[in-house]
């Protein structure tokens, strides 16, 4: 069957257990003709895309290889707020633009990271675990901290490392914060300030912080950033969460900090492989809670990732502009 060739093509990659029927239908309502791969499969979405206007990628990997391999594509329309698993620069070379989804999930990713602190600071892995006749009375190695003596670091200073300061700073006895992309200007200050921020250096954050949240995307100058050294000048008896990108922590590190009692517990959403290999070691202990990749997912986000990535690629071809991109090919 010969396509129909005034239609553009837009074609989804992998769409694992997400449902796209909504952007299906919003895509096919602007003229769009649309396929589903199912595939991360480089050769897979060569040949099944090679005629396509718009790339819409679960999380297969958009390479140069591929890019280039496409000769009528437009766009890579992201279903998340990360985008490192598109090679940016090759799309922007190639008059690609490649859009994201930001603030869609501020709310849940925010309230899932305090869900994670709370979880790993109040040692719940172990107290779970615990509950039983046989094990009743056991304690943790050390006993959790009172919250309010404590100081709550978060690194990047964006929509969701603010939302969580608005949401547990009434729980912490102070908030340090550090952004290095985050302008210093009077009304950024008064932002952070209305929300008990003292924004200062990585240095002194990685000093104090009984309790770091990480809130960075995945850059070559972020990745591994949480490293031996890194973790070896934090507080002794610290929490580490993650619910941005996996390989912003060297996780053999991480795992050392926690066997020698450096630290006292990690929480996580992400790690640099997903689903980690049988014997990754942060699985199966009791000194970290550990989420799939999941802080994003709600309700309303389940509806809204879907829409947004779809509509970023109806806004380009209706209007000659994406609504969220994140990078600008052609200047």
């Amino acid at each position: 069957m010969t396509a129909d060739t005034t239609r553009p093509i837009a074609v989804y990659t992998d769409v694992d257990d997400t449902d796209p029927a909504i952007g299906i239908r919003l895509l096919e309502e602007h003229g769009f003709e649309v396929r589903v791969l199912g595939s991360r499969d480089a050769g897979e979405i060569i040949a099944g895309a090679r005629d396509a206007v718009a790339l819409l990628p679960g999380y297969s990997p958009v390479t140069r290889e591929i890019i280039e391999a496409l000769p009528r594509l437009r766009i890579v329309s992201l279903m998340s707020m990360g985008f490192d698993y598109v090679d940016v620069a090759a799309a922007t070379e190639h008059g690609v633009w490649v859009t994201n989804v930001p603030g869609a999930a501020t709310e849940e990713v925010a309230t899932h990271a305090l869900a994670l602190l709370l979880s790993s600071a109040r040692q719940l892995p172990f107290y779970t675990a615990s509950a039983n006749p046989e094990e009743w009375n056991d304690r943790a190695p050390s006993p959790p901290p009172r919250l309010s003596e404590t100081t709550l670091g978060i690194v990047g200073l964006g929509r969701i490392g603010r939302e969580l300061a608005r949401l547990a700073g009434p729980l912490f006895g102070s908030i340090v914060g550090y952004d290095p992309l985050l302008p210093d200007t009077p009304e950024v200050r008064a932002d952070l300030a209305s929300l008990g921020i003292s924004r200062t250096s990585l240095e002194e954050v990685r000093r104090t912080a009984n309790a770091l949240s990480l809130h960075l995307p995945l850059t070559p100058e972020t990745t591994g950033m949480i490293d031996g050294d890194f973790l070896s000048e934090m507080p002794r008896g610290a929490v580490l969460v993650n619910v941005s990108r996996g390989g912003l922590v060297d996780e053999a590190a991480l795992a050392a900090a926690l066997d020698a009692g450096r630290l006292s517990g990690a929480a996580l959403d992400v790690l640099s492989q997903e689903p980690p290999a049988p014997g990754h070691p942060l699985l199966d202990r009791d000194d970290v809670v550990l989420t799939p990749h999941i802080a994003y997912f709600s309700a309303r986000t389940e509806i809204e990732y879907v829409r947004i990535q779809a509509q970023n690629a109806v806004a380009l071809h209706e209007t000659g502009l994406p609504d969220s991109p994140v990078n600008r090919p052609g200047g």
